[in-house]
Formats: structure tokens, C-alpha cells, sequence
């Protein structure tokens, strides 16, 4: 009886069920290939898949599981492969590049490679084509707008006088990017009022697109505080002055903010304001700019 209740010191009926060897077939094999030799990756929302690499390993290590999951992918008709490589696994990126993939794009503390598996056209979207900057145009109750000469850049050293501008950062929208400009370069606090205007160009910074949204904005304090790093002087400047500068009559982009200031002035020219919106697929809350007030007005007079 002893013999049957108990195996090798333990109750049988204790024991897991014995795996026959085709279930632990299945469960070290996936398509062929061995688990263990395949690299981590999750679905991406259009065929293709991600690596998040993690873990140190040895180059000729991470060239037998890429390789091997290149193989599954390709069975599997994956088509994209995005591996994202921390700036401490530096030493992959040889490896991978060696099996195809190309660079996308670079943050501070990971570089993204990218690899097409089918014999197709290239889908991959290309790596973000635009820098977002703002322009301030600033206009207290005197008719002064508020502008500054920067301490470096290509203005630095001509005296020119110009409204607060910056760089949008990531994950800022462009309002609240207005605001914290005009905060950082003159002490001022500012309300945003609307976007009036933008202009595109190509082929700036490092090759990319640029946009550069101009708002109108409400000072809600006055005491200039400057920021020494960037900017040389701040002041409030009556309009007809600054308008009156060589530079803004030479430079269109300059004159055509002179024009918006002064004619947004006189209350007859309707800008964008920012209409919280939320997503389609999840909560995630945006801003759509438009003309509210137009659009309102319209509504209104479609339901007398």
C-alpha cells in the first residue's frame, strides 16, 4: 500500500500530472523556434511588432534570437519591427543594423531602429517632420506691446526689438507653451487669448519642418523681469514704434504681426481659441483651435 500511496517520498495524489512529451513540446517550441531563443515583443496596432530591450546580453547572443525572430515574424506575415534600444545597450546597435535596420529616431535615453519584413512598399511612418514654436504678441491697455532683444541667436548685437518667441516642448499645447515663454523671458504673466496666425517653413532646424503659431495674449501683471541667459532687454513698447523699426518694415513675417497686433486691436479680426475635445478611442483630452465665436454666432442664426 505504501508503494501506491507514495513515489519517490511524496503522495501521489499530491503530484502535478506527468507532461507528456508533446504538450512540453508545445510549450518550448512556438512556431518552431525555442522561446528562449526569441526575443520579447508585443503587437503593434498595425502589424508589425515592438521589442522594449532590457536586459544586457552578449551582441552574438542578440544576433541569434533577432535572427530567429526575424524567421517567426516573417512566418507570422509581420510586417514592421521597432526595437528600442536603452543608451546603456549601445553595443546592439551594430548587430541590428548589420541585419537591416535603420535608424528612426533618437531621444536622450534610447535610439529607435526600425526593420520592413515584407516585399512591399515601405509604410513606416517617417519620424516626427515638424518643430512647433509660438510667437507672443503681448498688448496692454496703453497700446504697448511687449518685446524684447535676444542674447543670442541671429538677432543677438542688432538692437532689433521683437515679441517673445520659444519652442514648444513635448507633451506642452501650444497655449500653454505661449504662456510659459512669456513667463521665462520677461516675469510677465500672461492669459492666452487666441492663436491668429501661422506660418510654415521647411528645411530648418537639422533638416525638419517648422510651425510658428502667433497669439494674442492678455499681460495679467506688468513688472518686467528678464531672463539674463537669453535675453538681453525686455521693455513695453508702444506699437507705432516698434512698427516703426527698419527690420519689421523690411521683414515681411514682422510686418504682418505688426498688422495683426493692430488690427486685433481695433476688435475685427476673429483668432482660434483652444475647445477641449476628447478622443475617439480613449479619454485622452486635446485642444481643437478654431473660431468658437464664429462658429457660434453661425449656429445661432441657423436656429432662429
Amino acid at each position: 500500500m505504501a508503494k501506491l500511496v507514495f513515489q519517490n517520498g511524496f503522495k501521489k495524489d499530491e503530484l502535478l500530472p506527468a507532461v507528456n512529451d508533446d504538450h512540453m513540446e508545445k510549450f518550448v517550441f512556438q512556431n518552431g523556434f525555442k522561446k528562449d531563443q526569441l526575443l520579447s515583443a508585443v503587437n503593434d496596432d498595425h502589424g508589425g511588432v515592438i521589442v522594449d530591450l532590457k536586459e544586457p546580453m552578449d551582441p552574438n547572443t542578440f544576433q541569434n534570437m533577432l535572427t530567429a525572430s526575424l524567421s517567426k515574424w516573417k512566418l507570422q506575415g509581420k510586417k514592421g519591427v521597432w526595437i528600442k534600444v536603452p543608451i546603456e545597450l549601445v553595443n546592439l546597435v551594430e548587430t541590428a543594423v548589420k541585419e537591416g535596420f535603420w535608424y528612426h529616431h533618437a531621444e536622450p535615453h534610447y535610439l529607435m531602429l526600425v526593420y520592413w519584413i515584407p516585399e512591399t512598399e515601405n509604410t513606416i511612418p517617417a519620424n516626427a517632420s515638424h518643430r512647433v514654436g509660438i510667437g507672443a504678441i503681448v498688448l496692454n491697455e496703453k497700446r504697448e506691446l511687449l518685446v524684447v532683444q535676444e542674447n543670442s541667436g541671429r538677432l543677438k548685437g542688432t538692437a532689433v526689438w521683437k515679441i517673445p518667441t520659444g519652442v514648444v516642448e513635448e507633451g506642452e499645447d501650444i497655449f500653454e507653451g505661449a504662456i510659459r515663454e512669456v513667463k521665462e523671458e520677461t516675469g510677465i504673466d500672461a492669459e492666452f487669448l487666441e492663436v491668429l496666425a501661422f506660418r510654415q517653413t521647411h528645411k530648418a532646424l537639422f533638416g525638419k519642418s517648422d510651425l510658428f503659431f502667433i497669439c494674442m495674449m492678455r499681460p495679467l501683471s506688468f513688472d518686467i523681469q528678464k531672463q539674463d541667459l537669453e535675453i538681453e532687454a525686455a521693455q513695453w513698447m508702444p506699437v507705432e514704434e516698434y512698427a516703426a523699426q527698419p527690420f519689421v518694415q523690411k521683414h515681411v513675417l514682422f510686418k504682418y504681426i505688426n498688422d495683426l497686433c493692430l488690427t486685433k486691436s481695433e476688435r475685427s479680426y476673429p483668432g482660434f481659441t483652444p475647445v477641449p475635445i476628447t478622443s475617439f478611442f480613449d479619454a485622452t483630452t486635446s485642444f481643437l483651435y478654431l473660431n468658437k465665436d464664429g462658429l457660434d454666432q453661425e449656429r445661432s442664426a441657423i436656429h432662429l
